[in-house]
């Protein structure tokens, strides 16, 4: 928007007196200082760069999106300070490259944390720049918590459909399953009163094996809908160091044969916080026996529980045999396990709990060093901010 009575102005700047310069020094402060307030109200980045890509203005969110410091405007190239959005302009902002049509594109950036954006690029009027180009304005456009919604939806419609699928799949195989149980065991009590010898033997042998695999298709339909079946928890104030406590109780035994040692570590003034009882309960047990099989004698599971202002994070590392950085991303996927006898449903169970209850679950680990698993829980307090702003 013009401002006409400044352009009459500065068109005849050079007439000025010093006292009339110094008003207008004075009045061009506060407009600037004004545009520069609304620029930091916009939630969306603005970059101004000059034809080398030295940035020359950021707002608030441009600083806060790409990690720049007061210090950095007017210093500081672009594409040092951002590679990943560098290579996207770069190629626009060549010397003597003449100005393109406005960029738009989608990007991922990982410094200074990941974060998916849209960048607008527009070229400025050349005649501002001092070599034939005036350099660019960049709109940044945050996506992360859009992208993030989006993918949370779609894993949910997938689970719901897979729940479906599961019921109606777990209905039919059922009725047949305890109808070859049935059978198997009168097979089984019909043999004990024979007398066939060694070939009763050889039969009673392979008929533990199909009252095996039968027992074994009961389990992976049962683990299934215990992975996708949606259940609300019923939230009550917790110390998770005493359900800690308990499931290692429960797990002690198991712990002492295979000669493998827990260290916790509390912080103090712990809070609590709101959860289900018995889920979280199944989500450390999962935790705990996966560190336990993964690792051999003599090996080590730390528990450290920590907190800050918002959050409460409980983090499970183990000495064990870690996974490979290329299955690392199938952690939480169906059916994936590097054990010889497991489901491969322990952790997607974990994932859905921990979704239920608000909070989040990361994975670090490296192969034959170990694997150590974060979960988050918000204190009672930030979850009601969450409700409310999610009601606006």
């Amino acid at each position: 928007m013009k401002n006409n009575g400044l352009d009459k102005i500065l068109g005849r700047i050079e007439d000025l007196d010093s006292v009339n310069l110094g008003i207008l020094v004075q009045r061009l402060a506060r407009e600037r200082k004004m545009q520069e307030t609304v620029f930091n109200t916009i939630q969306d980045g603005i970059l101004v760069i000059d034809s080398d890509g030295v940035v020359q203005y950021a707002n608030d969110a441009a600083s806060l999106i790409i990690g720049l410091k007061a210090s950095d405007v007017g210093v500081t190239r672009l594409w040092k300070m951002v590679p990943d959005l560098a290579k996207s302009v770069e190629a626009q902002t060549l010397p003597g490259k003449k100005s393109s049509p406005v960029l738009s594109r989608e990007l991922e950036l990982n410094y200074p944390e990941r974060r998916i954006v849209r960048l607008y690029m527009v070229p400025i009027d050349a005649q501002v720049g001092h070599d034939g180009s005036g350099g660019y304005v960049i709109v940044i456009s945050d996506l992360t918590e859009e992208r993030l919604s989006l993918e949370e939806l779609i894993e949910n419609e997938r689970t719901s459909s897979i729940v479906r699928l599961a019921a109606g799949v777990a209905h039919e195989l059922g009725n047949p399953l305890n109808s070859l149980t049935i059978h198997l065991q009168l097979i089984e009590r019909r043999l004990k009163k024979l007398s066939l010898g060694q070939e009763g033997a050889s039969l009673a042998d392979s008929l533990q094996v199909c009252q095996g695999e039968v027992q074994r298709l009961d389990g992976i339909i049962t683990h299934f809908l215990e992975a996708v079946r949606p259940r609300k928890p019923e939230l009550n104030e917790l110390d998770l160091v005493l359900l800690v406590e308990e499931v290692l109780r429960v797990q002690e035994v198991e712990l002492s044969d295979r000669q493998l040692k827990v260290n916790i570590e509390v912080s103090d003034d712990l809070p609590l916080v709101l959860g289900d009882r018995g889920q979280l309960k199944q989500v450390f047990f999962n935790l705990v026996k996966n560190s336990m099989e993964a690792m051999q004698a003599g090996g080590r599971l730390s528990i450290q529980v920590r907190s800050d202002e918002d959050s409460v994070y409980l983090k499970f590392a183990d000495t064990g045999s870690g996974i490979s950085e290329e299955d690392l991303s199938k952690v939480f996927q169906a059916y994936y396990t590097t054990k010889d006898e497991g489901h491969g449903l322990g952790m997607m169970i974990v994932q859905r709990i921990m979704r239920d209850h608000g909070g989040q679950i990361s994975v670090e680990s490296r192969k034959n060093v170990g694997t150590a698993i974060t979960l988050q829980f918000p204190q009672p307090h930030r979850r009601v901010r969450m409700l409310e702003k999610s009601e606006e």
